[in-house]
């Protein structure tokens, strides 16, 4: 039986883990190496401690009301996205209301985590913390590790000939950026077009002489201002969308996407990418096609080698006079602290069971949390994942036994391992995602449910926003406050717009209730579907809602 779980990490999967244990009776204690909670999150110029820190610009591509955890929505006078400094007081303000801070011992690092002795029979482990140059072990039931994505920078430097014996000038990794002044006035070759590519080379762009963008994939460019000026996330992430999605057949909404993503500007003629494009990634910036149409931002191709102060592209040009090379590369998991033979068990994510558990450990006492790459929010589904988890531990929830796992396991894998190299970019749908670990969880609504006992909020479901509050709406972890939270979310995204009040005479809750009724025969179809074939909200095809 599962007591006491170790918490390897105080960022946001962390407070989400301490949080769900506390809920379901467990004793969490949460080991964090710096002296403050936020992980990644949490902005600061030191880069003694070899922390990733996110830099001073930052503003997070979700919004609050889709980013926000299932039972505390953010202070509705926050801003729709949220610089770091604000997202730090949510965190802030969530680990009070919830009295987590006393479960979390800061300064701490985690040096190993071993099998114990009896694991076989216990499923516990052995942990060995040090603090202040002192050495502890401690025995713990289970073990969430939730120190996420970004562990150790990823420098394929092998793939750059010349940039460590030729080249003069200075070359980093974003993980040791901070602001853009140091940049000032300087040539700079910036490598890697994910959304810290992008938003580097914006950003780069109001100081330096000149930024080069090599980018080696297709990539299509969103804003994260969508129609009528709402949140994007809060106009593509809704179940209809999915449903749409799943229903017409992939050649259909393959063309449907690629003319949206042309509906803001041509990617082809950017050089960006082509709706030939079989393999591609999307990122959010609103600021990069003004860069490109001003010059301030030249996109290059792949980049071949480098000479002593150039950079020479795969399309046969040079760029001379490069000052830095920033590499957007991206950053490997390692585990170190676990043992070898646990570690092996799984070399990324995708040999983990619904991305959580190695499927052939003996006992199923560790779990990885907030390793998913997702089209939505990773805080949401990390929380989603901790749910589950703390409830499995606790014994509510039952995982299948370790053949079906592997076959889950390996039946998802040959998407990735076709192309190998695209493996880091391959994301999966949110709500596939998360409607998955919810069912898992037991706490997934049912759609034809609610349309039968609350027409109005299940077209709010159905039609609006898959926000965070739907999966606290039935089972274990039932907020009271979730349906109202769901009903107000508009409001609350409209409030911190209106420091200004104009006249406008047009009735938006009027429009707003024609449009549910013309949709409610949709949506009953649209029940009854999902409630006959549950794998409506299962589909994994990635960036399924856009």
């Amino acid at each position: 039986m599962v007591r006491s779980v170790a918490i390897i990490g105080a960022g946001v999967s962390g407070l989400a883990s301490v949080k769900c244990c506390l809920d379901e009776g467990l004793e969490p204690t949460c080991f964090e190496r710096s002296e403050d909670i936020g992980g990644l999150w949490r902005y600061t110029n030191s880069m003694d401690s070899g922390r990733v820190s996110v830099y001073r610009s930052v503003i997070t591509n979700t919004s609050k009301e889709m980013s926000c955890f299932s039972d505390f929505p953010c202070p509705e006078d926050f801003p729709n996205y949220l610089p770091h400094s604000l997202l730090m007081e949510y965190f802030r303000m969530y680990a009070r209301h919830f009295d987590l801070l006393r479960h979390i011992q800061f300064k701490t690092t985690v040096l190993s985590v071993r099998k114990h002795p009896d694991f076989a029979t216990s499923g516990q482990w052995e942990v060995v913390t040090e603090t202040d140059a002192v050495h502890k072990s401690h025995t713990f039931d289970a073990v969430m590790v939730c120190t996420g994505h970004f562990q150790e920078p990823y420098l394929p430097l092998a793939s750059f000939p010349g940039i460590n014996t030729r080249f003069k000038g200075q070359y980093l990794h974003s993980r040791e950026y901070r602001d853009a002044e140091a940049f000032r006035g300087k040539r700079v070759l910036v490598v890697g077009i994910g959304n810290t590519g992008g938003d580097l080379s914006v950003e780069l762009s109001h100081v330096a002489a000149k930024v080069f963008l090599s980018v080696r994939s297709s990539t299509w460019v969103f804003s994260r201002v969508s129609d009528q000026g709402f949140p994007l996330d809060m106009i593509s992430t809704t179940r209809f969308n999915h449903f749409l999605d799943w229903l017409l057949p992939s050649a259909l909404t393959r063309r449907i996407r690629f003319r949206k993503f042309n509906s803001w500007f041509n990617h082809t003629n950017y050089g960006l990418a082509s709706t030939k494009s079989s393999n591609f990634k999307v990122i959010i910036n609103e600021e990069l096609p003004f860069c490109l149409l001003s010059g301030t931002v030249v996109l290059k191709s792949n980049v071949k080698e480098f000479t002593e102060n150039s950079a020479i592209f795969e399309d046969g040009t040079t760029e001379e006079n490069i000052d830095v090379v920033v590499f957007a590369t991206g950053y490997i998991f390692t585990f170190s602290f676990l043992e070898e033979s646990v570690r092996s068990l799984f070399d990324d994510n995708r040999s983990l069971y619904k991305r959580i558990f190695p499927p052939q450990l003996e006992k199923p006492t560790l779990a990885i949390i907030g390793l998913v790459q997702l089209t939505g929010s990773v805080m949401v589904g990390a929380e989603m994942q901790a749910r589950w988890v703390t409830g499995i531990f606790a014994g509510w929830n039952k995982l299948p036994p370790t053949s079906k796992m592997m076959a889950d396991v390996l039946k998802k894998k040959p998407l990735a391992e076709r192309n190998p190299s695209e493996r880091k970019n391959l994301k999966m749908s949110f709500i596939s995602y998360t409607d998955e670990i919810a069912s898992c969880a037991g706490i997934k609504p049912s759609m034809l449910k609610l349309l039968l006992t609350d027409p109005q909020l299940a077209l709010a479901i159905f039609f609006g926003p898959c926000s965070p509050y739907q999966y606290r709406l039935v089972g274990r972890g039932k907020w009271r406050g979730a349906r109202d939270a769901i009903l107000t979310q508009w409001q609350r995204t409209l409030k911190p717009l209106r420091t200004r009040v104009v006249d406008d005479s047009s009735n938006s809750s009027s429009s707003w209730c024609q449009m549910c009724l013309l949709a409610l025969p949709v949506a009953l179809t649209a029940g009854f579907l999902i409630s006959k074939y549950p794998q409506l909200g299962w589909s994994h095809r990635a960036g399924s809602q856009l």
